[in-house]
Order: structure tokens, then C-alpha cells, then sequence
């Protein structure tokens, strides 16, 4: 009995409930016939369980803690979400910001060095390339003697001097080749091609068709009987062969400079030029030696007239050019400025 009060007295939350089994009616009887006082009934009692509350949230839901704007705070007030997400989002972002940052350094680092080694490579072309000319053209027309390569009007005469144009033109090739890798930027990704004006390029088929049809027209004369004495075709070829030769040579690389938009364009017709001038010099040393006719020898003195006087005018292009460089550099230096 007074075990059961305790129990009743005990806090609804450390209290049991039990089930009374059947077989314990009995022992309920024999208490109402020994005439017990008070007999109290075992009922089911339902208890009304209460919510918890709980002041700890998740990582991934937002507390409710609030925000009081103070001075110091000022337009820093929630500059950072209270959603979990939403931060983790913000800092992976920021992370891989940095990292592409990063990576970009490394790679502006890494394409920067082969940029400066290649530089560094182009520095000895400066003197490299007009000593590949000077070797090739200027040596053996300036000191070989005639006697070495000239033997008589006769085929093996030509012959030696075409060789002595085709190693011209084997330096003069090699000579722009460097002209053109020494031309490009020094930022491999930036395009470096320069296309010439069309003024620039009519001008100099104008100059080269003229000075190839002069002999052209003073071997027809010739062969027609029109020029007296007349001249037979291997001392005209001797004369004049290895001219229209190379004058074709360069027709041909100044279109491909022009076609793939070389900045070499204006010093090829400066190069081929100058050597045509010495060419035709050579060829009145051996106009000289055949005894060539008088309407001849004026044919190869006009057109050595006529190349120094297109060479003249390359030089000038070749200043206006450097002026007009100037400007579009100060206009656009001043536009940026502006900007």
C-alpha cells in the first residue's frame, strides 16, 4: 500500500506504467473480503508527452539568432549569408577564382620564358643575316675575277654566272628568312603580318615589267635586223641571261610576301635591287670583253639608271613608311590615353 502511494507520488516523468495481469484478480478479492479500508483502482494513464525544444540547430539550417545594427557595423551588415550553403558556395568560388588566378600566372610564367629565350636567340641575327649577304652577293662580284668565271662567249661562261646568282639568291633567301623572325612580336600569340598597300604593289609590277621589257624588246630588235650590228643570242644571253633570270626570282618572292603578309614586303625589292645594280656594272666589264655593239652597251648603262633610280624610290618608301608607323603609334597611344 504504501509502496503504491510512492509510486503515485513520484514526478509524471520518472513514472512507470505496468499492466496488471489477470492471474492478480484473485489477490484483489481476498483485499475486498478482509474488509481493506481503501482500494485503489489501477487505470491506464496516458501521459501527454510535451515538444522539446531545442536551442541547437544543424549545420545546414539557419539559426534565428537575430542581428542588431550597431555604429560600428555600418554597410557591412550581413555581407555573409547565415545559409550554410550559400557559404560554402561563396568560398568555393573564392577558391577557385584564386585557383584559375593561379594557374594563369603559372602559365603567362611558363609561355613568358621560351618568349624570352627566343629573343635572346634573335639577337645574333641582327649581325648573322647582313654577313650571309655580304658573303653571298657583295665577295665574289666584288672580288672574284673575271678572268675565274668568264672564258668566252660560250654556254660555260653562262652557266658560271647564273651559279654566281643562284648563291645570291641562296643568301638572300636565307637573308629574309631572318628579316622576317627578327620582324614578328615578341608575344608568339599576337599575329605580326603587315599587308602592303595596293598602290605600293602596282607601282612595283610597273617597275619590274618595264625593266624586264627593255632587254626583252632589245633582243627582238636585234634578232629582226632593226639594231645594227646585230647581236647572236649567246652573247645577249652572256650580257643579260643572268639579269632577267634573277628579275623573275624576285617577282616571284615579292608575291609570296605579299600573299602570306610578310613584313618583309618593303626590304625585298631594296635587297634584289641593290645586287641588280652590280649585276649590271658586271655586265658592262663583260660587254667590254665581247666587244659588244654601242646600242648594247647604252641598253645596260640605261638600265642601270633606271633600277638606281627605283631603288631611290624604294628608300623613300621605306621612310614614309617608318613616319607613317610613328603616327599610327602616337594616335594610338593618344586614344588609349583618352580612354
Amino acid at each position: 500500500m504504501n509502496q503504491g502511494m510512492a509510486s503515485l507520488a513520484r514526478s509524471p516523468s520518472a513514472m512507470s506504467i505496468t499492466r496488471i495481469p489477470q492471474g492478480h484478480s484473485k489477490s484483489l478479492q481476498l483485499l475486498k473480503a478482509s474488509k481493506v479500508p481503501y482500494v485503489l483502482p489501477f487505470h491506464r494513464i496516458h501521459i501527454r508527452r510535451s515538444p522539446v525544444c531545442c536551442t541547437k540547430f544543424p549545420q545546414w539550417e539557419p539559426s534565428p539568432v537575430t542581428y542588431a545594427l550597431t555604429e560600428k557595423a555600418g554597410d557591412k551588415f550581413l555581407d555573409k549569408s547565415s545559409e550554410l550553403f550559400e557559404t560554402l558556395r561563396s568560398e568555393s568560388s573564392d577558391s577557385s577564382d584564386e585557383a584559375s588566378i593561379t594557374k594563369a600566372e603559372d602559365r603567362t610564367d611558363t609561355t613568358n620564358q621560351p618568349v624570352a629565350q627566343l629573343q635572346f636567340l634573335k639577337w645574333p641575327l641582327w649581325l648573322l643575316g647582313p654577313s650571309v649577304l655580304l658573303g653571298t652577293g657583295m665577295v665574289p662580284t666584288l672580288w672574284l675575277p673575271i678572268s675565274t668565271i668568264f672564258i668566252g662567249p660560250n654556254v660555260v661562261s653562262l652557266l658560271s654566272l647564273i651559279g654566281l646568282d643562284c648563291i645570291f639568291n641562296l643568301g638572300c633567301t636565307l637573308f629574309l628568312l631572318m628579316a622576317d623572325y627578327c620582324a614578328k612580336s615578341k608575344n608568339l600569340g599576337q599575329a605580326s603580318k603587315s599587308k602592303p598597300p595596293v598602290s605600293y604593289q602596282f607601282w612595283n609590277l610597273v617597275a619590274t615589267l618595264t625593266g624586264l621589257a627593255i632587254p626583252l624588246m632589245m633582243l627582238f630588235g636585234s634578232q629582226k635586223g632593226y639594231l645594227q650590228p646585230q647581236l647572236s643570242f649567246i652573247p645577249y644571253a652572256v650580257l643579260l641571261g643572268p639579269y632577267i633570270l634573277l628579275l623573275s626570282v624576285q617577282m616571284l618572292t615579292e608575291m609570296l610576301t605579299w600573299h602570306w603578309e610578310s613584313p618583309i614586303w618593303l626590304v625585298t625589292p631594296v635587297v634584289y635591287e641593290a645586287y641588280r645594280v652590280l649585276q649590271l656594272m658586271r655586265g658592262l666589264k663583260l660587254g667590254v670583253e665581247l666587244s659588244a655593239p654601242a646600242w648594247m652597251m647604252h641598253t645596260i648603262r640605261g638600265l642601270v639608271c633606271w633600277w638606281v633610280l627605283i631603288l631611290g624610290v624604294q628608300l623613300m618608301r621605306v621612310a614614309w613608311f617608318a613616319g607613317f608607323t610613328a603616327r599610327a603609334q602616337r594616335q594610338l597611344s593618344s586614344a588609349s590615353a583618352d580612354a
